[in-house]
């Protein structure tokens, strides 16, 4: 019985990560990205060091990121606020299969500050070399919502990603850890815990819907206190990861160790 709950979190984690993932403006190409953050601040000698690279190389230092990273998560934050104040009034959005939309909307938005975090504090693009999310971008980005959610598992799996990978450039080095057979059942671990948390989220919800004429400042302001500092704890996560260390890379850092053992919590 047991094993059947797990099973079902698991496929509901998994069947709102790729609703939220088909949904339209969820993508955030990095190049495009950074070029149009960091060409506000710095020359574009900089900014093109750290697309080619990563910001840290281009020696950018992590309280320079964080007053970025801060604006791009006051705005993710305000866009889907005000989407779920919509959305809590009865009616205000449908179903996208058996995902409830606004549902499916508010996990758009964690995977667009997501991606936003990850390519300021130096991690490389999340999609497939044609631009798809693939089973790898499935896994990373389960990773790094488990992160943003509390998951302590998902934050162990990452800092021996980044330290597997670190003052390597080549997405092909977090990619091959990704595929490994090792990382699965650490993901698939981290999609039961979500798909409990999700559950319980939905059902607030669900609960703010049943008064109408307040259902709308109920889910919005539901959405204020749970996505703010999710986003912040996956930031605050990120700047203490190699990859945002422009130490990392003033001397040749190598380490070919990209073997993940993680205990599960």
């Amino acid at each position: 019985m047991l094993k059947k709950q797990e099973t079902s979190s698991e496929s509901k984690f998994f069947m709102i990560i790729k609703s939220a993932m088909n949904m339209p403006g969820v993508k955030i190409r990095r190049e495009e990205f950074l070029e149009n953050e960091l060409s506000k601040y710095f020359s574009q000698d900089t900014v093109q060091e750290a697309i080619r690279s990563n910001p840290a190389s281009a020696g950018i230092s992590v309280n320079q990121i964080e007053k970025i990273a801060n604006a791009c998560i006051n705005f993710e934050t305000n866009k889907v606020t005000s989407i779920s104040t919509i959305a809590g009034i009865p009616g205000g959005f449908a179903m996208i299969g058996t995902v409830p939309a606004d549902t499916a909307q508010y996990f758009a938005h964690i995977i667009r500050i997501l991606q936003k975090l990850i390519y300021l504090y130096g991690w490389k693009e999340i999609y497939n070399s044609d631009g798809d999310f693939d089973d790898e971008t499935t896994n990373e980005l389960t990773l790094f919502i488990g992160v943003m959610f509390g998951v302590n598992t998902a934050n162990a799996a990452i800092t021996k990603l980044a330290q597997s990978a670190a003052g390597k450039v080549e997405k092909s080095i977090i990619n091959k850890t990704l595929t490994k057979g090792v990382i699965y059942p650490i993901v698939k671990k981290i999609a039961n815990i979500l798909g409990v948390k999700m559950t319980k989220q939905i059902f607030a919800k669900a609960v703010g819907k049943v008064v109408p004429i307040i259902g709308g400042g109920i889910s919005g302001g539901l959405t204020y206190v749970t996505f703010k500092p999710s986003a912040i704890k996956l930031k605050n996560y990120l700047k203490t990861l190699p990859f945002a260390d422009v130490n990392t890379y003033r001397g040749n850092n190598t380490n070919d160790n990209d073997f993940i053992d993680i205990d599960f919590d």
